[in-house]
């Protein structure tokens, strides 16, 4: 069977386990810790689970679409009364000088005088001379090939 060395001696008295460095388990050594309220159970941060079955009604994908709003009304002609005049030094103010004299101005010019590339310069003639300020600019081409704007006024 066992032989004595295998067997663990297990003393009568409880008093005896301090001789060996065993600590004796007592209700005194639970009520020396420090008294801790036992914290409750975290919930799981996610929502409940619903049946795996489909909806008794099906639903629409698409959403109600909001109604349409009414036409504007159209714009009334404006007078033809319109800003011709612009701030002296300003770079309208040097365009049209140049596009006042006699024979008008070419692009190139045009393109010196204000510091802007072609399609600046176009639009502008189209934009704001001719749809904000009201004012017909005429183009020429000459037989150099060169287009020439000019502005009666």
């Amino acid at each position: 069977m066992d032989s004595p060395q295998n067997q663990l001696a297990i003393p009568a008295n409880p008093s005896d386990r301090w001789d060996r460095g065993i600590p004796e388990k007592t209700a005194n050594s639970q009520a020396s810790a420090p008294a801790e309220a036992p914290k409750p159970a975290k919930k799981p941060h996610v929502a409940a689970h619903r049946a795996h079955v489909s909806p008794s009604q099906a639903r629409s994908g698409k959403k109600a679409t909001p109604p349409k709003k009414a036409h504007k009304a159209a714009k009334s002609a404006k007078s033809p009364q319109k800003a011709t005049r612009a701030r002296q030094g300003s770079k309208t103010a040097k365009v049209l000088d140049l596009l006042k004299r006699s024979g008008g101005a070419t692009g190139k010019e045009l393109m010196k005088a204000t510091g802007w590339q072609a399609h600046s310069v176009g639009g502008f003639l189209s934009g704001v001379l001719g749809k904000k300020m009201g004012l017909t600019v005429t183009s020429t081409k000459a037989e150099d090939g060169e287009r020439r704007y000019s502005v009666k006024g």
